[in-house]
């Protein structure tokens, strides 16, 4: 009886913060998370890069080094939506 009581009470946090509804991205912003949900899992699953808060610099300098060792697949233009998507969505 208390294994489930501990696991419930490990489990509850978890449920109550499923519940909470969270705002559709639309619009530019779903082309932004598209695009970001597309190159960056070439390389590494997307919960990497959205378990971390940077500053516009940090993710600047992060992008670029990801798109230095995805060549070609990563687009200049691409890199600069990415880095703006995740200082808007991930900044600090």
């Amino acid at each position: 009886m208390r294994v489930l009581f501990k696991i419930g009470l490990f489990l509850l946090p978890l449920i109550t913060f499923s519940l909470i509804p969270t705002p559709p991205v639309q619009g530019a912003d779903s082309e932004a998370k598209a695009l970001f949900e597309k190159r960056c899992s070439l390389c590494h699953p997307v919960s990497r890069p959205l378990s971390k808060n940077m500053s516009g610099d940090e993710w600047r300098q992060t992008v670029m080094r990801m798109k230095a060792r995805a060549g070609d697949r990563i687009s200049d233009e691409e890199a600069e939506i990415i880095i703006n998507y995740l200082t808007e969505i991930r900044g600090k």
